[in-house]
């Protein structure tokens, strides 16, 4: 708001003048001729009057004289600078492994060892568990004889052929019934190979489901036996999850996917921390952006990975994100308690001559907790950020004591807002 138009000074006058004028040619009026015009609009009269005297006083109270303002007002100032100021997006998602794999037998078969342990780190390709091999073991050593014999017949013909004493025809069957012994040999290698089930990944085994006796199965059933009963569990024998590095899945309203693509996925940082344990941060990167908005909730889905070489987190832990998606260059930060807000939109009061203040017009880029990025002002300016409840535009300030401008730290940071569609 500026100083106070000349038009409102001289509507004041015209409303005086007027008056002064009806006062005349009411006292020219006959007094019971006036007694009746009284009674006749009375409303209308009584209404004029409460407009003229609220106007006035309104007058008064938002454009008060010199004589009448008081003295200086305290308040607190800020000199505004520019800076670089990180756009963070918030929002919340869950731990989720990297790799988790649920270890199921592909034979039927009874499990004769168990070679790890309940919570037992391992590596890929380590010894899991071991089936009972006796009949895969003996079909593997038959067929591997048989394809030696096929193999030494095939030398056999080789050199009978050279000398003559068989046809070619004899050499080509000799050749098919080494090869066709030789991949049976390796077909039954297989099926024995299915009776050392190892690690396929890196990570931590979990729950054991099975013990050595136990009827396993392919498929989504483990059976286990006990002493007299036979009990049937959905389930694997032991599921792998890897926990370093270890993932957070989390969600981005779709107001914020512009701020996204404006930045590569592979720049993207995020700062994590996990149940109400605020001090404990963990720091990772974007790995993938989903390619398409979730209509449901009115979000996008993104995974970032963090480093968890202490195993502190677990898959299903509940995670408060902070992903810095960009960084909004030479820009003016106020606290938001210094933007003056009436119908007329956003304003700022700005120190001027003589420690006088006037309303400055401005817009808010966005804000959040407690701080605004802001446009319409100048480098350089005086503005007012406490003390701004008893101003009046043209009120003179002093000084309670000097102000910084907030770091780039604390600067304002767009929260997502997908989430109560849950």
């Amino acid at each position: 708001m500026t100083k106070p138009p000349s038009f409102l000074a001289r509507v004041k006058q015209t409303i005086m003048d007027w008056g002064c004028q009806l006062v005349t040619r009411l006292q020219k009026i006959d007094l019971k001729q006036f007694a009746a015009f009284l009674i006749k609009r009375k409303w209308w009269v009584v209404a004029i009057v409460v407009l003229v005297y609220a106007g006035n006083k309104a007058y008064d109270h938002f454009f008060p004289p010199e004589s009448k303002r008081g003295g200086p007002q305290t308040v607190t100032t800020l000199v505004l600078e520019k800076q670089d100021i990180p756009i963070i997006i918030e929002s919340t998602g869950t731990v989720v492994a990297a790799n988790i794999v649920d270890v199921r037998p592909q034979v039927s078969n009874v499990v004769k060892e168990i070679h790890i342990k309940e919570g037992q780190e391992v590596k890929k390709g380590q010894l899991l568990f071991t089936l009972d091999d006796r009949n895969d073991r003996a079909n593997y050593d038959k067929a591997k004889a048989v394809a030696d014999d096929a193999q030494r017949q095939l030398q056999r013909a080789k050199e009978l052929v050279a000398q003559n004493f068989i046809s070619k025809a004899g050499l080509d069957t000799a050749e098919a019934n080494a090869k066709s012994a030789a991949a049976t040999a390796r077909a039954a290698e297989v099926q024995l190979s299915f009776d050392y089930i190892r690690a396929p990944i890196d990570g931590r085994a979990g729950i054991i489901n099975v013990f050595p006796g136990s009827l396993v199965a392919p498929g989504n059933i483990v059976t286990t036996a006990s002493s007299s009963t036979a009990t049937t569990a959905l389930g694997a024998m032991v599921t792998i999850t890897q926990l370093d590095p270890i993932n957070v899945q989390f969600i981005v309203g779709e107001d914020n996917i512009p701020l996204l693509m404006q930045t590569d996925s592979a720049n993207l940082k995020v700062s994590v921390t996990v149940g109400d344990n605020r001090t404990q941060v963990y720091e990772g990167k974007v790995l993938v952006i989903d390619n398409q908005v979730d209509p449901a909730i009115g979000a996008v889905r993104v995974k970032a990975q963090i480093a968890n070489d202490k195993r502190t987190l677990l898959p299903g832990q509940f995670a408060r994100v902070k992903l810095e998606a960009n960084t909004l260059k030479d820009a003016i930060l106020v606290p938001s308690q210094a933007v003056v807000i009436n119908p007329r939109g956003r304003f700022i009061y700005v120190v001027g001559a003589e420690d006088k203040v006037s309303l400055k017009p401005i817009k808010v880029s966005y804000e959040y907790q407690g701080k605004a990025a802001i446009t319409g002002v100048e480098v350089g300016e005086r503005v007012v950020i406490e003390g701004k409840q008893n101003l009046r535009p043209g009120s003179k300030i002093r000084e309670s004591k000097p102000a910084t401008a907030p770091k780039p730290a604390d600067a304002p940071k767009p929260e997502s807002k997908p989430a109560d569609k849950k």
